[in-house]
């Protein structure tokens, strides 16, 4: 029981270091940088980038209970910053606060677009010049326990499609999202998106998620499992997924887990294949592997390839599939 506490807690330790960030090489399109949450009380990183907007700033959040960051946002409009926030409308509970907050100040703020199940997307884009892709909401009583990670994207067809998705979800209007130069949509091709990353691994494949249900995209580990590549996988709850858990190994992967009852949940999603090569990729974003996330909910995630997010992501994944527990 003493060692098990110790290594949980030398995996938060590890985890506190990891704001790390990596610019792209120059033949990419933008620059990208990587950080994970900080397991701290607060998240400056993401306060600093709301802080820098000078001319706009829109968010989507599935969940926005962060009393700094509703400040920060504030903030903004009374310094002349257009700000706009779209809160996902099925978690009134979590919302309402920052929801009436944010309208008594005359931020523009509406609910979620009723097509979608949910809007469980997390991204901010500050002048309409640099997104934050975020795999973690801006619920603050959660930063200290959670695996998080986040995604500067400077790239102008990324940030030009992230903001015509932004303005077609605002105003309640239906839009089939273009991938820009690296991204993924729910719910139109985040999963084919997805597998075309497992898909690609030769030598290995990292996968952090906090759900594993969906077939297809099980079906695709375990194959690279089954073909030889070396595949490790990090869950929440691998109870909730035992026929899929046991699919994997049986196929050569290796699986680890860990339980909110732990007081560590990985809330991450995310995937890195073939680390250390230079045709190595990494995912991230808000889908699970869920049907439901992929078919039913605005979702975004990106893809990046040899640009340096991945070795943020891969010392993350590492961390945690050292202090998880077999499966």
């Amino acid at each position: 029981m003493v060692r098990t506490t110790l290594r949980r807690a030398a995996v938060a330790l590890a985890a506190c270091a990891t704001a790390l960030t990596f610019t792209t090489p120059a033949h990419a399109a933008g620059t990208y940088s990587a950080f994970a949450f900080s397991l701290g009380s607060s998240e400056p990183t993401i306060y600093d980038f709301i802080n820098s907007s000078t001319r706009t700033l829109d968010m989507t959040m599935y969940e926005l209970s962060d009393s700094t960051a509703v400040s920060d946002l504030v903030a903004a409009e009374s310094r002349g910053v257009q700000v706009r926030v779209i809160l996902d409308g099925t978690k009134t509970s979590v919302n309402d606060s920052a929801y009436n907050t944010l309208s008594n100040a005359g931020v523009g703020v509406v609910w979620s677009f009723s097509q979608y199940v949910y809007t469980h997307q997390k991204t901010i884009t500050v002048d309409g010049a640099e997104s934050l892709v975020l795999t973690g909401n801006l619920t603050a009583k959660y930063y200290p326990t959670s695996r998080d990670y986040g995604v500067f994207d400077n790239d102008a067809n990324d940030v030009a499609t992230i903001e015509q998705v932004f303005d077609a979800d605002y105003n309640g209007t239906s839009i089939t999202p273009g991938d820009g130069d690296n991204l993924l949509w729910s719910p139109t091709d985040s999963r084919s998106r997805l597998l075309s990353v497992i898909n690609s691994a030769t030598s290995t494949l990292d996968v952090e998620e906090e759900e594993l249900g969906d077939s297809a995209v099980v079906d695709a580990i375990a194959a690279q499992a089954q073909a030889g590549v070396a595949v490790r996988v990090v869950v929440e709850h691998p109870s909730s997924y035992a026929s899929q858990v046991a699919q994997i190994k049986n196929a050569g992967g290796t699986v680890v887990g860990y339980s909110s009852s732990t007081g560590y949940y990985i809330h991450a999603k995310a995937v890195v294949a073939d680390y250390g090569l230079p045709s190595a990729q990494v995912e991230l974003g808000s889908v699970n592997v869920s049907t439901n996330s992929f078919d039913n909910n605005r979702e975004l995630g990106i893809i990046l390839t040899d640009t340096g997010v991945e070795s943020v992501v891969e010392n993350g994944f590492n961390s945690d599939y050292s202090g998880g527990t077999p499966a």
